[in-house]
C-alpha cells in the first residue's frame, strides 16, 4: 500500500511538473514571436531619410490627416491616414508590396503602428524618427 501511495504522488508531481513546462514553453514562444514581427522595420534619422526616399523606387507614405497633409508635406508623399478604420487596405491598394516603403507622420508614434500593419502585411519598411517635428527641426522643406 505504501508503495502504491508513493507512485501515485510521483504521478501527480510529474504531472504538475509537466503542466508547468508546457504553460512555461507556450508563453515563452508567444512572447519572443510577436517583439521579432514588430521590429522589423527600420527608423532613421532626417538626413538618412531624406537620402533613402531620394531613390525613385522608394514609396513615401504620409499616415497623417489630410487637414495636417493639407498643412505641408514632404514632397513625393501619398497620404494614407493610419487612423482610417481601413487603413490597411488603403494603403495596400496605393502600395506595391516588391518595393520598400518610407513612412512618416508628426512625430513617429503613428508612423511606428503604420509600419507595424505594413510590416504585417509583408512590406519593408522604414519610419521617419521624430516625424514632421524632426524633419522641420533640421531645417527641411515641407510642400503644400
Amino acid at each position: 500500500m505504501m508503495i502504491l501511495m508513493i507512485n501515485i504522488k510521483s504521478l501527480f508531481m510529474l504531472a504538475v511538473v509537466t503542466i508547468i513546462a508546457v504553460s512555461c514553453a507556450r508563453l515563452f514562444s508567444k512572447s519572443n514571436s510577436k517583439p521579432l514581427a514588430i521590429e522589423s522595420w527600420a527608423n532613421m534619422g532626417v538626413d538618412e531619410f531624406q537620402a533613402f526616399i531620394a531613390d525613385p523606387a522608394v514609396q513615401l507614405l504620409d499616415v497623417r490627416t489630410q487637414e495636417e497633409f493639407d498643412e505641408g508635406h514632404i514632397a513625393g508623399a501619398t497620404l494614407v491616414d493610419v487612423n482610417d478604420s481601413s487603413f490597411v487596405e488603403k494603403a495596400m491598394a496605393v502600395l506595391d508590396p516588391q518595393r520598400e516603403v518610407a513612412v512618416y507622420c508628426r512625430s513617429g508614434r503613428r508612423s511606428a503602428r503604420a509600419a507595424n500593419l505594413l510590416v504585417a502585411k509583408g512590406l519593408k519598411v522604414t519610419n521617419l524618427d521624430g516625424g514632421v517635428m524632426a524633419w522641420q527641426d533640421a531645417g527641411k522643406v515641407l510642400v503644400k
